[in-house]
Order: C-alpha cells, then structure tokens, then sequence
C-alpha cells in the first residue's frame, strides 16, 4: 500500500507539471490573460503607491540592489517585531519577546525562504509574530526566489543588459501565484480540521479529569504558503507531524502537491520560456533520475528497518513516525522537502535508519533535485554550465549554452556559488565539533551526533530548515551560526548568479553548428546527473563517512 500510494502521488505531480507550466510563462512573460482583470488594478495601485513603473528595465547589478535592498528592510523590521511581540497586540497568551540572537536566527531564517526553527512556535511567537514576521515574509521570501530564477532565465535569451524589473516579478508572484493558489489551499485544509482562529489556546478537561491546554490558532493560513512556498516553518514545534498542521492522509496528499507543484513546473517554464522545450525536459529528467534514486533509498531503508528491530520480529522502522502516515508516505514526504528544500517534516528525520537519513542530507548538500522557489533551478543551471564547460574541454571546443558562449568570467563566478555551499557547511561543522559548548548541544554522542551537527548546518547552507531534532540549536552559538550560514548560503550564489545572466545578456548569439555540443538530448542528460552526483561525491562523502556511513556500519556490530 504505500508504494501504491507515492506512485499516486508523483503521477499525480507529473499530470500537474505542464498546465502549471504554462500558467508561469504566461505571469512572467506579461502575456494578456482573463485574469489581468482580476489582478491588475491591484498591482497597478501598488505600483503607483511605491513609486515603480511597472516594465522599468533593470541591469543584473540594479536587480540585485533591489532585491537586496527589499530583503534586507524586511529582515530588520521582522527582527523588531520578535523583539517587541510582548508589548504588540494579537498575544492573548502573553508570549514573552524573543533574545537578540534567536531573533536574528528566526529573521534571517524566514526571509530566505530556510526557516530554521531554534524555538516552538506555539510557546515562542504571538499570532502577530505568526502573522506579520512568519507567514507574510513566506510570501516574499518564495516571490524573491521566483522573480531571481525568471531574471536568470531572461538574461539567457536576452540581447541586453535587461533582466526584467524585480518590483513587478515580486508582486506578480504574490499576487497571480502564491496568494490565489493558498487561499485555495487554506480553505481545504481548514475542511480536513485544521485550526484558523485569533482565539487564544483552549482549555480542557480530559476523562480522567486532568486539565489540558490546547494550543490553536492561524494554523491553515500559514501551512497553505508554507508548502506552496516551499518555506517549511510550522506553527507548531513537530511541524507537519502535527495533528493540528496535518491531520490526515489526504492532507498529507495535498501538502506534498504543494511542495512539488511550483518547483517542478518552474523547469517546465524553463524551456518553454527559451523556447527549447527539449532543453527543459532534459534538466528535469536529471533532476528527476535524481529524485527518484533519493525516493528509493529512503524507502528501502526504512522498510527494511535495523538489524536490531528485525531480531525481535519488527520489521520496517515506525520510530518517529505518524501512525496515520506510515511508512511509506513518510519517506515519501522525507524526500520530498528536502528535494524541495521546503523543510517541512511529517516524521523526525532524527529516528530515519542511518542510510534513510542520509537521503535528506545529500539532497540538501547536492541542492539542485528540484529545489525550492527558484534557487533550486539555478543551481541546476549552475551545475548545466559547468557540464557544458567540461564537455567543451574534452572536444576541444569553446563551450556554449543557448547560442552563448561560456567563457572565463561565467566559470569564475559559477565556481564562486559552486564552492561557497560546501564551504558554509563544512567549516563551521568543523568549527562546532572543536567547541565544547556547540558540543554540549548534541543529544546523541558518536556517528549520529555528528550526523546531526551536520545536517543543522547543511539545511541552512540549503536554505533548506529541516532539523535533525537531536540538537539544541537554541544556543548564542548556533543561532548566531547557523543564521549567518543562512545569509550567504541564500545571497552569495543568488548574486552569483544573476552576475552570470547579466554576463550572457550582453553577449551575441552564435549559430549552431555541426560541431556544437547539443545540451537537449539524453546524452547530454546523462552527463549532468554523473558530473553533479561525481561533484557532490567528492566534496561531501568524507563528512558522510564520520557520520551516517559509519552508523550504518555499526548497527551490525
């Protein structure tokens, strides 16, 4: 049954993925719709009200001041209402404010579109806090990813020095994406049992006469964004493991779609938008051979369970497992957030097998099988222009990609985004496994404590914010690392990026030729899954090997 049901799901996916494409190329493209007359005196207001013309065209380096400029505004303001929320309205449970360093984790978290969670959200934020710092900025957050990754693909077929206009990309995908399709999806959640209210927590008295308090509030709201966002933070400290943010199978269904939907139509409106649909099918079918070896892995390994369990006849490992969900559909949301760096998590990644837990730890440190809002795309294309470079070593042959040549300064600055991931994850794994008082965080001491180190710094390095839940990361030392990790694990390859788009958008088209190498075909397909599995391999299986690697080993000691 449940391989029956991930194989109905990710049909499910599959059938999604072209109409959602289309409605993408059609949002960003300024293609006339039905709905302009739905959205478009709303955005014609916003945009008088800030002082932006709408089809304004910006350079790379004016596109990037802009989306830094926003970004970094919101974070501060985020940061002022978690210090403040004891004094601010919309508490009714008296939550006290938050200390300077987790509310510089929690900000810069959120407007990255991580959400790392180093509190609980329902004895640590006000619904205010929910509201206006939690799930306004998943918005935002998710739209910054949308609006970079469209910018990329423009300066790819561009003539000019034009990546669009950030201001109008970032509303578009409020207002035509995110917003219309979470209030759909809040509603549903809302039948299956979810709770959305501004009561303040219920008091009550069970059968055996105990009293209880039960936490409640705008729960439907924020789990709605938070999975078509790809954002990940529950307003509960269990996440989606919670009956109140995911009550049942079907909203367990509802919330994977979510997950999947938006990062897998992107790539689909990749090639629809250059206009070489083959060149889109052929970065999806890496990143889904991908995500399909992950998916089995995970899989596997939790219905084949531990040596240990088998011994005393219990097969298939339920330890940190909803009994509502199971086996099956936990692996199957195990590798979807993480494949979508969403962070949402179903089950405690902390009690997968050893091997089922490196399946989220390697989709995190590969960070491109899918991916989040945008940046997973990009980094996907990253790994596409390095092929392409060293394809074109082989043969000889000055590389190109879509008619543009890949010269030094596009390889300096991939190498730039290529390199800081592993390095944010890394040294300061190194860094907090030499500290006795990062140390004294781990639950767990031996192979799985530094899984668990490892994994806190690699979902922030991702942008990723699923826990491993062994660590207490709500110290000064990780709140204060992991958020700086955060940073310029989101900024730097953003940056990067956009540099190279700027880069390409100047330079001139070169007809193709007998001796071009096609990056549209299975062979070239093939390739790119090999370079980014053979990358990935070396930089990270070391670190692999102290930790889930060796606990796999000794279960059978």
């Amino acid at each position: 049954m449940g391989l029956i049901q991930v194989v109905i799901t990710l049909i499910i996916v599959g059938l999604l993925v072209k109409p959602m494409g289309d409605y993408l190329v059609k949002v960003f493209n300024y293609e006339t719709t039905s709905l302009d007359r739905v959205f478009g005196p709303g955005e014609r207001f916003f945009y008088r009200l800030i002082g932006v013309k709408e089809k304004e065209p910006m350079g790379w380096k004016k596109y990037v001041f802009a989306m830094l400029l926003t970004n970094f505004v919101m974070m501060i303001l985020m940061y002022i209402v978690f210090r403040l929320q004891k004094y601010l309205p919309l508490n009714p449970d008296k939550i006290d404010s938050m200390p300077p360093a987790l509310a510089f984790n929690t900000a810069a978290s959120f407007i990255t579109n991580t959400n790392w969670q180093a509190y609980s959200g329902e004895s640590s934020l006000s619904y205010l806090s929910q509201m206006i710092a939690i799930t306004f900025p998943m918005f935002t957050s998710a739209a910054t990813g949308f609006a970079v990754a469209i910018a990329f693909i423009r300066g790819l077929v561009a003539r000019e020095n034009n990546l669009g206009n950030f201001y109008t990309d970032l509303v578009r995908s409020i207002t035509r994406v995110f917003l219309p399709l979470s209030f759909i999806v809040a509603l549903f959640l809302v039948f299956q049992g979810i709770p959305e209210t501004l009561y303040g927590a219920a008091h009550a008295t069970t059968l055996e006469g105990v009293k209880q308090t039960i936490t409640r509030g705008p729960v439907a709201s924020l789990e709605s964004i938070k999975h078509i966002g790809t954002n990940g933070g529950g307003f509960f400290g269990t996440n989606s493991a919670h009956p109140y943010e995911n009550p049942t199978p079907l909203s367990n269904l509802i919330e994977i779609l979510c997950m999947m939907l938006l990062p897998t139509a992107l790539v689909y409106a990749f090639g629809a938008m250059i206009k070489n649909k083959r060149q889109g099918w052929s970065v999806f079918a890496a990143m889904g051979i991908m995500f399909f070896v992950f998916l089995s892995v995970v899989f596997v390994a939790e219905y084949s369970g531990t040596p240990a369990l088998n011994a005393l006849g219990v097969h298939g490992n339920m330890e940190g497992k909803e009994v509502r969900f199971g086996i099956g559909e936990s692996s199957l949301f195990t590798a979807v957030t993480t494949a979508a760096t969403t962070g949402s998590v179903n089950n405690m990644h902390d009690s997968l097998t050893p091997i089922g837990g490196m399946v989220p730890l390697g989709e995190m440190m590969l960070n491109n099988v899918f991916g989040g809002k945008g940046v997973g795309l990009l980094n996907g294309l990253l790994y596409v222009i390095l092929t392409v470079f060293i394809c074109g070593l082989m043969v000889g042959r000055t590389p190109e990609f879509l008619g543009k040549k890949i010269e030094s300064k596009e390889v300096k600055l991939a190498s730039i985004a290529l390199l800081t991931h592993p390095v944010l994850i890394l040294v300061p794994t190194a860094i907090a496994l030499m500290s006795p008082t990062a140390i004294s965080s781990i639950l767990n001491s031996g192979y799985h404590g530094v899984s668990e180190v490892l994994y806190a710094f690699t979902s922030g390095a991702a942008n990723n914010g699923s826990a491993f839940a062994g660590l207490t990361a709500n110290t000064n030392f990780y709140n204060i690392a992991i958020g700086v990790v955060i940073l310029l694990g989101r900024y730097i390859s953003i940056i990067a990026m956009l540099g190279i788009a700027g880069s390409l958008a100047t330079k001139r088209m070169v007809a193709a030729t007998t001796g071009t190498f096609r990056t549209d075909t299975p062979l070239f397909t093939g390739i790119l899954v090999v370079i980014i599995l053979v990358v990935g391999a070396l930089t990270f299986f070391p670190a692999l090997a102290l930790g889930p690697i060796a606990e796999h080993l000794g279960m059978f000691h």
